[in-house]
C-alpha cells in the first residue's frame, strides 16, 4: 500500500495543505499551475476587483471545457454505435449467403 504524501498547493496566493496518493501529486500541481495561469489572464484582460470573481470565472471555464468534452464523447459514441450496427448488419448479411 502506498504511503500518502503531504503536499502544499498554492492557488490564488493561498496555500492549501493536502494529503494525496503519490500518483496524484503531479496532476494536482499541474492543475494548480493552470488555475494560476488562468487567474493571471483574467486579471490582465478584465477589470477584476475580487479574487473570488476570478476564481468563479476559472471554475466556469473549466466546467465548460468538461461539458464540451463530454458532449464530444457522446457524439463519438453515437457514431461508433451506428458504425458497429452497420458492420453487424453486413456480417449478418454475409453469413446468410
Amino acid at each position: 500500500m502506498e504511503e500518502k504524501l503531504k503536499i502544499k498547493i498554492s492557488i490564488a496566493d493561498r496555500v492549501y495543505p493536502l494529503t494525496v496518493h503519490p500518483s496524484q501529486e503531479e496532476s494536482l500541481r499541474a492543475a494548480s499551475k493552470k488555475i494560476d495561469l488562468m487567474i493571471k489572464q483574467f486579471e490582465q484582460n478584465y477589470a477584476v476587483r475580487d479574487k473570488q470573481d476570478v476564481l468563479a470565472m476559472c471554475a466556469l471555464q473549466f466546467a465548460a471545457q468538461v461539458e464540451q468534452k463530454s458532449g464530444t464523447f457522446v457524439e463519438n459514441g453515437d457514431a461508433i454505435e451506428n458504425k458497429l450496427a452497420e458492420i453487424t448488419e453486413s456480417i449478418a448479411a454475409y453469413l446468410e449467403k
